[in-house]
């Protein structure tokens, strides 16, 4: 669930294809070899439909009720790509996928997930759909930016999904996982497809069990990476937990050893209870504005499990936000800001004007809370207030609770302000699955969506395996060895993982010493 850079949360996102791309050109010619490359003719294919070395890519889009029910709302159009499997014969399955958010792109990601996936493609089709409102399906704008939702205060968030939910008025409805789980649903019967394989990704682990239990019949197998269970905790304790857990990982296995463990997460508990009281303003620029971002614990909180959590052990050699962390927090302690000012500057450069009500409006619609839907606004804060309080003494590890609650983007109290009224009830967090193979992977150095909730979300299945890839972050399939992958396409095929050894000999990520 995670909420990085242009893709939205769960979530953060998700930056698998985005990462991959940095590498495409020579893993392309590689991974496409002398494969014949073929393609849908220009008369038949949208201007859009992308291309795929290699491969034939089939385009479409499916004209869809906006909200079920209510034909007065309009309808949307949702896109969709059929990258076709290079072999001959026809294919043994077709795999649909979905890389977070809620309200990441897929289509535009299509060469990237082509050379990720390409053992695959030997024998499978990919369904890439892009859910609505997003990428080449028909936007429903709500009028807040990416670049707002993020940097804002907590307060500023609040306003910007209440006022996301006033513009879109009645149409907010129709975004909700329920009604992307039939999108891909109602692409896959025009396709004739029987069975789909379901690979979701980060908000995609919570997306996908939805569509199972909507259309239990169509689901063939199922791999869930970076997961989330749809029973998730409205106060986000397993990601609290797991900052300090993955702080004292990091310099554990640090070669040679570069930082405490536990050293740094006291740094931590220091630098988070300084910002309660004293702020930093750090200016942010980005392609969109210069922003000014008030620093705060909450943001100190969003920094160490989402940002942090993304892209570890795609390049382990080379420093990333998490292997930085103890050095710019340690530093911090004793008077240098400097190196955490850096930090967040980096990481907010990232910041787009991309419209987020596919985000916003889902996990509003969605989630659970701690407060009834149809409570009034006053009601619905005692409602949250008397939630928070129950919170036990440490269980946000090294944070408070009301600083790390703030510093999420689909938690805590951000949704208070969303409409009760013509919205629908929250998913239910236990509906009837299907009793078919489903495999989940997690990244051990993930506090986004830790190995803590990793099993939950297994534990949702009566069929369910659990593996946790040594020394990667959000969504293990980053690393470009290609051990993860290698483990779900053999999952995929034969219903089960096979040899899951490199998943625990993945090397350990570098870490700037800390001196003195």
């Amino acid at each position: 669930m995670t909420y990085k850079s242009t893709a939205r949360r769960a979530g953060l996102a998700v930056g698998l294809m985005a990462v991959v791309a940095s590498v495409l050109p020579a893993a392309t010619a590689t991974a496409t070899g002398a494969a014949p490359t073929s393609g849908p003719t220009a008369a038949a294919a949208p201007g859009w439909c992308p291309t795929a070395p290699g491969h034939r890519v089939d385009c479409g889009q499916e004209k869809r009720p906006l909200v079920a029910g209510k034909p007065r709302l309009g309808t949307v159009k949702v896109s969709y790509a059929v990258v076709r499997h290079r072999g001959s014969g026809p294919a043994k399955g077709t795999v649909a996928m979905n890389p977070g958010g809620p309200g990441e792109t897929l289509i535009d990601k299509t060469e990237e997930i082509t050379w990720a996936l390409g053992d695959l493609l030997k024998d499978h089709d990919v369904l890439l759909v892009d859910p609505r409102g997003t990428g080449r399906s028909q936007r429903v704008p709500c009028g807040v930016t990416d670049a707002e939702y993020r940097f804002g205060t907590r307060a500023q968030q609040r306003a910007a999904v209440e006022r996301c939910g006033k513009n879109l008025g009645p149409k907010a409805a129709g975004f909700t996982s329920a009604a992307t789980a039939d999108d891909i649903d109602a692409v896959r019967a025009r396709l004739k497809v029987r069975k789909l394989s379901l690979y979701g990704l980060s908000y995609g682990t919570y997306l996908m069990p939805v569509y199972a239990s909507r259309h239990p019949e169509h689901v063939r197998n199922i791999v869930l990476s970076g997961a989330y269970s749809l029973a998730l905790d409205t106060m986000a304790r397993p990601s609290a937990q797991a900052v300090s857990t993955t702080l004292r990982r990091v310099c554990r296995r640090s070669v040679p050893a570069a930082c405490d463990g536990e050293r740094a997460v006291r740094d931590l508990a220091t630098t988070a209870a300084r910002l309660r009281t004293a702020p930093l303003t750090i200016p942010i620029t980005t392609d969109h504005g210069v922003y000014k971002k008030k620093f705060t614990e909450d943001k100190l909180a969003n920094l160490l499990f989402e940002a942090a959590s993304s892209q570890v052990g795609l390049e382990p050699q080379k420093p990333s936000l998490l292997g930085r962390l103890p050095h710019a927090l340690n530093r911090f302690v004793k008077g240098d800001a400097a190196p955490l000012r850096e930090l967040v500057r980096e990481e907010g450069e990232t910041g787009s004007d991309l419209d987020q009500a596919p985000y916003i409006a889902v996990v509003c619609n969605d989630y659970r809370r701690d407060w009834s839907k149809d409570a009034s606004k006053a009601a619905r804060w005692r409602q949250y207030r008397a939630a928070l309080a129950a919170v036990r003494p440490g269980e946000h590890g090294a944070f408070s609770a009301k600083g790390f609650t703030e510093g999420t983007t689909d938690a805590g109290d951000v949704c208070i302000g969303w409409p009760g009224k013509d919205t629908p009830d929250p998913q239910p967090t236990k509906p009837a699955l299907p009793d078919v193979p489903v495999l989940v992977l997690s990244g051990d150095l993930d506090s986004n969506t830790p190995d803590a909730s990793g099993k939950k979300a297994a534990k949702q299945f009566r069929d369910s395996r659990f593996y946790s890839a040594r020394n990667m972050g959000h969504v293990p399939e980053l690393e470009l060895s290609g051990c993860v992958v290698g483990v779900s396409s053999t999952f995929i095929r034969s219903n089960t993982p096979g040899d899951t050894s490199c998943l625990r000999s993945l090397p350990p990520i570098a870490v700037t010493p800390v001196r003195g």
